[in-house]
């Protein structure tokens, strides 16, 4: 059984106050980078980045990055040998205030490997943490700075993000 929990203009709505929170908290948008995690993270993080540009007048570098290689559930060492995190790294992020940006918040795994991938790639000043949904479930000491939507799941229950870049349509929905 699907139930929607968010609907195109919730989606709009909370990303919008992330976006906010975002850039009340570092005071502005100086020295900041948005990193999605691939794929729907990376989407959220251009969203947002888009957002600020109207808001700030300026463009906020945006990229994503993919975790695969880091993933703690996924042995294959050759799987992470040919993975390539990032395409092509657009600004130097020695010295930068990253936040990392993702989908669902479940366990804290995703972005604990998002993290290694960062810290390999440059030394940045800070990493924070933007989410579109928390679902809770920790199993690391990783939270969130920045959530749209707090949605206490079981662990058997699935949170689904659609968006129209990839599924024709923005909604959240949680499957029992």
């Amino acid at each position: 059984m699907n139930k929607q929990i968010i609907d195109g203009m919730a989606m709009k709505r909370a990303l919008t106050r992330i976006t906010y929170e975002i850039i009340e908290e570092n005071k502005g948008t100086e020295g900041l980078v948005l990193v999605g995690i691939k794929t729907r993270g990376e989407f959220i993080a251009k969203r947002i980045a888009d957002q600020m540009s109207k808001l700030e007048n300026v463009d906020v570098p945006v990229f994503g990055i993919d975790i695969t290689g880091y993933r703690d559930d996924l042995q294959d060492d050759a799987n992470m040998e040919e993975t390539k995190v990032v395409d092509e790294l657009p600004i130097d992020l020695d010295d930068k205030r990253i936040v990392l940006i993702d989908d669902v918040f479940y366990t804290g795994r995703s972005i604990r490997a998002a993290m290694d991938a960062l810290m390999d790639l440059g030394r940045p000043q800070s990493i924070r943490v933007a989410v579109l949904i928390d679902r809770g479930h920790r199993e690391m000491p990783i939270r969130p700075d920045f959530v749209g939507k707090n949605v206490p799941t079981a662990s058997e229950e699935k949170v689904q993000v659609k968006m129209n870049e990839v599924d024709s349509e923005d909604s959240v929905e949680l499957i029992k």
